[in-house]
Order: C-alpha cells, then structure tokens, then sequence
C-alpha cells in the first residue's frame, strides 16, 4: 500500500449513525488507523435496511475497513480500559448532545490532561452554545431553522422535502473532516490539539449565499421561488415533456440560455430579460410538453446549453461517465467473500486506499482483544 497522507494516525470514533461515521470513513480512506467504539449490541445503523450479511448494508457502506470495539462507557472498568487507547490516539470524534461526554468522564478537558495532542471532534446539530445546544433534531430540522427549507417551493408552492440529507453530510461530515484536517495542521506547529465545535445547522448558511447579501443589504429577503436558485427564472428550472419525463435546465448565462432558446425555438419575446419570468416559464413548459424526453434528448445531445434529462438513480449508477470515472470500482467484501461497490466519497483515487485493498465492515466488538485486551468484551457487564 502506498503511503497516504493520513498512515500513522489513529482516530477513535465513537459516533453513529451518519455525520461522524462517513467523516471517519473519509479519514479511513486517506490512511488513518480508524477505531470505532460501540455500544454492547451494536449501534442502530447496524440494523437498517436492507440487510447484508449479519448487519446492514448502510453500516457496511459507512464502516467498511474500520476496526471496532464493543463497551459499555458507563462501566468504569470499561471506560478506563479505553483510556490507554486515547492516550495514543490523535483524533477523537463524538456525536453525542453537549454534556454526555462530561458525565461519562470522557469530555475534551478531561482527555486533554491525558493526551495534550488530542484532536477532539465533536458533532452536533445546533453546536455546544446557544439557545437550542440541547434540543435532538434531524436533517429537515437544521435546513428549517436555517431558512432553507422555506425557499424550496414544491409544485403547489409549498415547501417540499429535500431528497438528500444535506445537513448530515454537508453540514456535519464534511466540516468535521476539513476542520480535523485544519487542527492536525496547526498542531504540526504548536504541537497540542483542541476541540472542534461541528454544528450542523451552522454549517447550512453557505448554502444560501445567493440569498443573504440581498436580505443583509436592505434589498428584501427573498420570498418562496422568487430566485433564480428556487423556481424564479425559466433559465434555471425543471421542464415536465409530454411522457413525463423531466427536462433539467440550468441555462444561467446568456450564451446557455440564448442556445437553449434558439434550440427550442423560443418565440423572441420570452427570450429578452424584460420579459416577465412566470410569462417565460409558461412559454418554455408549453414547447417542452410537447415533445416526448427521448425527442429532447436527441435534440439537446450536441448543443452546449446546460440541459438534460432527470436521471434515476439506477440510471445515474449505470452511466458510462460515471464508470469510466471509477466511481464504482471500489469494493466491499464481507465474510463470506460477497462484494459491493464501497460508497464514493470525495478523495482523489491518489489520496486514498488502493482500489485492490479489502474494505470489509468490523463485526460488533471483533478488535476488542486486539486493542484493549482478553477481558473486555462488553456485552456482559453493566454498571446498572
């Protein structure tokens, strides 16, 4: 294997579900030695659906190639077996509301007294501070809270629900890996850790960048699909053709937007920016429902315009860009040797594991003996 950016390190991971396991699973991927820490039984996301072996295919995507150990952390003779592991360890990452680690003895303070270069990464869906620092809440509550939700109409004009869990990864996966990232820098030069306060809701607010200026300026707030980016302009906007097919146009600058007119052969009158965006939306739909996908297809295959159809997802998987790219040629094996396309994630194939290397998910304490010794299995002793 050659020698990632990430060999050498050893991150702890005692989060669930999905913010703090694909953000290891990135540090995985890169070369770090990722330990994740479960509960006696197993985390939930090990019985999803569907199932994969004895456990969930999800928490094989998102654990594949990590090791783990199964405790009770309100054991003390568990939790202090563990210790030995942080001592050495250079990133910690935990998804629990601000204050279970204090009372389980397993806070920043209390770890950094032991292990001074410790990088302690905790994820959360309103931060450690603040008014709302302790309420429970999932992706659509943190897009709710931070105003997006309002600015995406559904067909009735009504908000609708987002077909991704964009606060989960954007919010929480993805600045934990790039602030780990920033803290181990710094700590090449200062030589101690720190903690990481990774609030999901905050991390949201980039996402409405088109939006804030004009609110913060005085110019109005926008209202519900009166932007370009939620269903105000024909340049950017989704198109229904007349088998039900769906024509995605993202038409934004005046050369996409003047090809794509002149392709569809729009009357010159909806064209100019005078034009009434609704009166322009409507001229649009009505020539695209015209004509079955397969015609628009065909006629948008050699112009530059930013169009195309709406693909499925089984479509998205089987395309030959995507093939080609290699997004799929990363692979998971279980125990008896069956395999899966790993998830992709955003690390450039020369930054992480060669795509030869095994990805297989840890069973329910199965490095317990390796890394804390005979003794400590965790599925038998309670502190109750």
């Amino acid at each position: 294997m050659p020698d990632l950016p990430l060999s050498g390190l050893t991150v702890v991971d005692f989060s669930t579900l999905l913010p703090g396991p694909l953000a290891s699973l990135m540090l995985c991927e890169a070369g770090a030695d990722v330990i994740k820490v479960e509960p006696p039984g197993g985390e939930n996301m090990r019985r999803s659906k569907p199932s994969w072996g004895p456990d969930s295919a999800i928490f094989a995507l998102l654990n594949g190639g990590k090791k783990c150990i199964a405790l009770d952390l309100k054991n003390d003779k568990h939790r202090n077996g563990l210790l030995p592991l942080i001592e050495r360890a250079d990133v910690l990452i935990e998804q629990f509301r601000p204050g279970v680690m204090e009372r389980l003895k397993l806070d920043y303070a209390t770890l950094s007294r032991i292990n001074p270069r410790l990088i302690y990464c905790s994820i959360t869906g309103y931060g450690q501070t603040g008014a709302l620092s302790q309420r429970a809440g999932h992706d659509l509550n943190y897009l709710s809270e931070t105003g997006l939700l309002a600015l995406n109409p559904g067909p009735r004009g009504d908000p609708q629900l987002p077909p991704l869990l964009a606060a989960d990864i954007a919010g929480g996966a993805y600045p934990a890996v790039i602030n780990i990232l920033l803290a181990l820098a710094q700590r090449e030069r200062t030589g101690r850790g720190q903690h990481l306060d990774v609030a999901m809701a905050d991390s949201m607010f980039p996402f409405a960048f088109w939006a804030l200026p004009n609110g913060w300026l005085g110019h109005g707030w926008p209202e519900r699909g009166s932007n370009v980016f939620s269903g105000g302009s024909p340049r950017y906007q989704l198109y229904e053709t007349s088998d039900g097919a769906l024509l995605a146009v993202g038409a934004l600058e005046d050369k996409f937007w003047e090809a794509f007119c002149k392709t569809i052969e729009l009357p010159e009158e909806f064209r100019e920016r005078g034009c009434k965006p609704h009166a322009a939306i409507q001229a649009v739909r009505e020539i695209i429902a015209s004509r079955p996908g397969s015609h628009w297809q065909k006629v948008f295959a050699g112009e530059d315009c930013c169009c195309g159809l709406v693909r499925s997802l089984q479509e998205a998987t089987a395309s030959p860009h995507f093939k080609d790219r290699g997004l799929f040629d990363y692979a998971l094996s279980d125990a008896a040797g069956n395999r899966m396309p790993a998830l992709p994630v955003p690390i450039v194939s020369e930054l992480r594991k060669a795509i030869s290397e095994e990805r297989r998910p840890p069973a329910q304490g199965q490095h317990n003996d390796e890394l804390l010794g005979a003794g400590l299995a965790g599925s038998d002793e309670s502190s109750a």
